[in-house]
């Protein structure tokens, strides 16, 4: 058996994890800054609690705030700009996936210059910030990947920056930052995180470990469906959705993700549909796909799932998703003739044609 795992990231998980183990901010640095976003850090607060901790420990610190939801090149730019000028030398991310993708492109930037137009090259130095993230939605599973996913205007897409040394040093879960999401938020974070393991699972780059969490990831959520749909999720609920959302960010960071997210990507920065939306609107059909040549995959990933085909799956997640969205077919072959470049389309074990991700964004569309 060949196999490589590797997983450097310390997860620690439980009620106030962030203020029982203050101590480790103290080992990482000095003064950090804290990227988040707006909002949402205040109101669920983890920004309390994290502030509480660095001035507990008598630390310093500085705050970016302006992350938006799909972060821009600008936007990690001027985060590093900000870094540099508070002399920050650690960073701590909090919230969903925009501030912790954005808060690795930081701690790079921050690091070593980078031209704009290098950005996505992958050709940079092995020096970045420490980091310490702090998830607040159950879905992205970035708090344990070495992926900055970024809004990528000259590609009319998100593209992605990564480097083995982009993984956070120290994760912190906790599911009381989640207990005020809404349920459309908890919804299509979930469904982005049953995305990572369910691609993981279909990847050609997957292994027996990454199999079996991605396995242990889609039980867990499959679990929850009902309650995902009444929205009656209790803390331990909650609890077990950042667990999977976790499990899924630990199976991607190895296998890497699907053409879902390539043609995911679309939806999100033409249509501005949620990113775990979109993937979960897209699954279905191309879960159809790979049944065709890989129907033993496939049924393994029915039976985690306490189902009996992909019908019943796709009944689910409608239902969880509600109304779809409206697409011209002008638009279903623009988004096709993008998709079909990205990378992660040949990183499926069943690779797509352009014709055949034309006739899912037809058929899910109703084209």
């Amino acid at each position: 058996m060949n196999l490589q795992f590797f997983m450097p990231t310390k997860i620690i998980m439980g009620d106030d994890c962030v203020i029982k183990n203050a101590e480790i901010l103290k080992k990482l640095g000095k003064k950090p800054l804290i990227v988040t976003g707006s909002r949402s850090a205040v109101l669920n607060g983890s920004l309390k609690d994290v502030t509480k901790a660095l001035t507990e420990n008598g630390q310093e610190y500085a705050v970016y705030d302006k992350v938006m939801s799909n972060p821009t090149i600008d936007c990690v730019y001027e985060g590093a700009e900000l870094a540099k000028s508070e002399n920050a030398d650690f960073i701590i991310a909090i919230g969903g996936g925009s501030p912790m993708d954005a808060a690795k492109a930081i701690a790079l930037l921050a690091s070593q210059d980078i031209k704009r137009e290098k950005l996505f090259s992958g050709e940079y130095e092995e020096k970045v910030l420490p980091m310490v993230f702090i998830p607040t939605t159950a879905g992205t599973g970035s708090e344990v990947t070495q992926y900055s996913i970024l809004t990528n205007d000259a590609a009319k897409t998100k593209t992605t920056v990564a480097a083995p040394f982009l993984f956070p040093d120290v994760s912190f879960l906790d599911s009381k930052y989640m207990e005020s999401l809404s349920k459309t938020t908890t919804i299509n974070t979930a469904v982005d995180a049953l995305s990572h393991s369910v691609e993981g699972y279909l990847s050609n780059r997957s292994n027996v470990l990454t199999d079996a969490l991605a396995l242990e990831g889609i039980s867990i959520i499959a679990e929850e469906f009902e309650n995902l749909k009444n929205f009656t999720l209790t803390r331990e609920d909650r609890s077990k959705l950042l667990y999977a959302s976790t499990l899924g960010g630990i199976v991607i960071a190895h296998t890497g993700t699907t053409a879902v997210h390539s043609m995911g990507y679309s939806l999100t920065y033409f249509k501005d549909i949620d990113h775990g939306r979109a993937n979960g609107l897209l699954i279905t059909e191309f879960l159809k796909l790979v049944e065709k040549e890989k129907p033993e995959r496939i049924k393994t990933l029915l039976t985690a799932m306490k189902l009996k085909d992909l019908a019943e799956l796709e009944k689910i997640i409608m239902e969880l998703l509600g109304e779809k969205e409206k697409l011209t077919e002008e638009e279903i072959m623009e988004f096709a003739s993008i998709a079909i470049k990205a990378k992660n389309i040949a990183n499926c074990i069943v690779i797509p044609t352009e014709e055949d991700l034309i006739h899912i964004y037809k058929t899910v569309f109703d084209l």
